[in-house]
This record gives structure tokens, sequence and C-alpha cells, in this order.
């Protein structure tokens, strides 16, 4: 059981740590503390090298507040964002920052029953190569793919971790306390703390990858559902094209939507004789392939630009379901094939315009994420720092990994 002191200065980490800076009132506001403990515990973070003062806040016509942050090199966390392929391991100071290079790792999650041990093994590698020392690690958060149960501490889909859960197995190996999330959950958790959600109540955000994921904010938390599986947007039944998805069933939004299917189209295209910019294409570098068609058609490659724009039409008709069902006040569209930017508005804009309501959909706008690629990787530190507050530091065991709601 954490010390109240403690766990006052751990709150006041966790709050500076998502706001950047604040005020001793707002923190008060924040923390429910009174002024004079909320002061005394900053000064106490203060002498102990944790908060440094950052000057006035901009006049407002009144005496202006000290601001606080933290220090940046406080502390880090080890963010891991995974999709079914490629891996990515980054080190993350307390103001975001990413410390030295992104590690990129092939690591094959599908019919892989040893993907949990590599995933550790990597992990060891990456902290045994940090210039960092390990005690300065609040935790290793990771995103992945597949029915993550946040609860059980297992994945259903991927990572198989047998008679245990992943977080027991990494926590023992790694002696570091470990959080997971499924990866677009953990995008939505970026663009809320950090990106265009920011401040607001009910949003979808999107994550364009090899599947089309969902995270849901409603009534400004995190929407995961009764057993952690709420956001399947991918399998939504939308097509009779009796194509086989990856969940079993046919005709779902991913048989249409998905970077690999908008791949095998560009490759089947240019065996037909399309003319384009794009050439030597192969599904054996998929993420190359994905690559190469986005920037054709930021280019303006008129067939790479009508690739993108037949999927985004029909993530458009599964958009209109979602403002059907849930009303939202903005679609974010983020993760890895968000970085193709505007070409993806006009046509979903044009398929709500079809599919749905007028009056339900009016209000509702569209964004493009500004984190792109990297809004995993920044969801999962965000993942750590949110239960900072309930992590057992000294006992090397993740409490909150498994007390996620």
């Amino acid at each position: 059981m954490l010390d109240k002191q403690v766990g006052y200065k751990r709150d006041i980490v966790k709050h500076l740590y998502f706001a950047g800076e604040l005020s001793c009132a707002d923190l008060c506001t924040l923390t429910g503390k009174s002024i004079p403990l909320t002061g005394r515990i900053l000064n106490e973070l203060i002498l102990e090298g944790v908060v440094v003062e950052t000057g006035h806040a901009l006049s407002t016509g009144g005496r202006r507040p000290q601001m606080y942050s933290l220090k940046a090199d406080l502390k880090y966390v080890v963010s891991v964002a995974m999709d079914q392929l490629i891996t990515r391991i980054a080190l993350v100071d307390m103001h975001h920052s990413f410390v030295g290079e992104v590690k990129r790792i092939e690591l094959p999650l599908a019919n892989n029953p040893d993907a949990l041990r590599q995933l550790a093994d990597h992990l060891s590698d990456f902290l045994g190569q940090m210039d960092v020392s390990k005690d300065k690690i609040v935790g290793i958060g990771i995103g992945m793919p597949g029915f993550v149960d946040v609860i059980k501490g297992v994945n259903h889909s991927f990572l198989p971790s047998h008679d245990g859960s992943i977080v027991d197995y990494l926590e023992a190996s790694l002696g570091i306390p470990v959080c997971i999330d499924n990866d677009s959950s953990l995008v939505a958790l970026a663009e809320q703390k950090f990106g265009a959600a920011k401040d607001k109540r009910n949003v979808m955000v999107l994550s364009i990858g090899w599947g089309i994921g969902l995270g849901m904010i409603l009534n400004g938390a995190l929407f995961r559902g009764h057993n952690g599986f709420a956001g399947e947007f991918s399998h939504i039944p939308i097509f009779t094209n009796n194509k086989l998805c990856s969940c079993g069933k046919s005709g779902c939004l991913e048989t249409e939507t998905s970077l690999v299917i908008v791949a095998q189209k560009a490759i089947e295209g240019l065996k037909e004789g399309r003319v384009s910019m794009l050439q030597g294409l192969t599904l054996d570098d998929i993420e190359g392939t994905t690559d190469a068609i986005i920037k054709a058609a930021q280019k303006g490659d008129r067939f790479a630009v009508e690739l993108f724009s037949e999927t985004a039409y029909n993530i458009g008709r599964g958009v209109a379901t979602l403002i059907h069902l849930l009303n939202p006040e903005l679609i974010v569209l983020s993760g890895r094939g968000s970085i193709a930017g505007k070409i993806w508005m006009t046509p979903i804009q044009q398929a709500i315009n079809e599919h749905c309501i007028p009056r339900i959909a009016e209000d509702t706008k569209i964004k493009i994420s500004s984190f792109g690629y990297q809004a995993e990787i920044i969801g999962a530190a965000a993942l750590v720092m949110e239960h900072y507050d309930t992590l057992d530091l000294e006992q090397n065991k993740a409490v909150g990994s498994r007390q996620v709601a």
C-alpha cells in the first residue's frame, strides 16, 4: 500500500506529465487537495529535483501564477507499439520526447507460439543498450493487436502466454512494471491526452493500418466495453463480396479497406496495365509497398489517389454507421495510413453524405491526426503514466496493468 505522501506526489507527477505545465491552483483542482498541502508537496518535489519552476503564466488581468513542470530526465517509459508484423520500441522522457532512435523489429504475431519469448528477448536487449539506468524506468507500456483482456493481462488473439499472463511473464523476465492494452485503444488514448481529441467528450478514433481499428471516447472516457473488446470496427459486415476476412467471416469492412487490400489492388492494377509511377511492388515487403503507394498519392499519382479514394469511401460507409449509433462530435483518422493526409477526407465525407441522416451527421467533424504512425507509441507511454499513481515501483509489480477498467 502506497504511503499517502508518496501517493500525493505521484498524483502531481501524473498530472504534470499529461498537462506539460500547471500552476499550484490547477493542481489543487485536479487532485482535490488544499492549496497549503499542494504548495508544500510542490516545494518538496522541487527540492528532490522532480519538479522545476517554468516561469509565470500569461497575464489575464491579475497576479500571474507560477507554473511548474517535470524535469525531463526525471524518469523514462519504455513504449512498445506492435502490429501483426512490426514491433517498435522507444524510450520516452517526461516531456513525451523520444530519447534516441525508435527500434524497429520484424516480429510476426500470427501463427507464432514463441512470440512472447521473442518480445521479452528484444525488450531485454533494448534495456541493455540504453544509456539510462534501469531504476529510472517507470514501466513498460505495450500496445498490441487482438482481443486484449487488460484485467487478466492476456491477449486472446496473439502472444500466447499459456498458464500465466503476458504481464506476469514480462515482469518476471525484465523486473519492470508492465501495462498492456489493445493498439487501437492506445491510439485513442494518445489523441485524447495530447492530440485532436484533447478536451473532447465524444470522439471516434480510427486507426488505419493492416486493419481499421477503432478507439472510442465516450463522455470523456476511453470506452472498452464489458470485456475490453469494444471497437472491432474492422469486422462490421458491410460488403457482399464473399472475401474471407482474417477473422474467419466474410464481407467485413477490413476486406475492402485495410492497407493490405490497398497494396493488393495496386499490384493487380499494375499487372493489368494501369499507368503509374509505382513500380516493383510486392506483398513480401508490405510495409515498403504501402509507404510507396502513400508517397505516390501525395505526389498526385492518379492511380494511387484512386486507390485511396475508393478505400476512403468504404471507410466512410462504416463511419456512417458509427455516427448513427453514437453521434460523435469528432472522427479522428490516425495510425499508419493517416499520413496520406487530406486524400482521405473528401471520399469519407461523400460516403457520410450519402449514407447518413443529415440531421445526425451535420455537427460531426473529421480531422487527420498530427501523430500519424507514432500515435500508438505515444499512447503506450501514456498508458503507463495514467497508472503512475498506482504502480508499485519498489516491488517491480504493475498493479495498474491489472486494474484498468
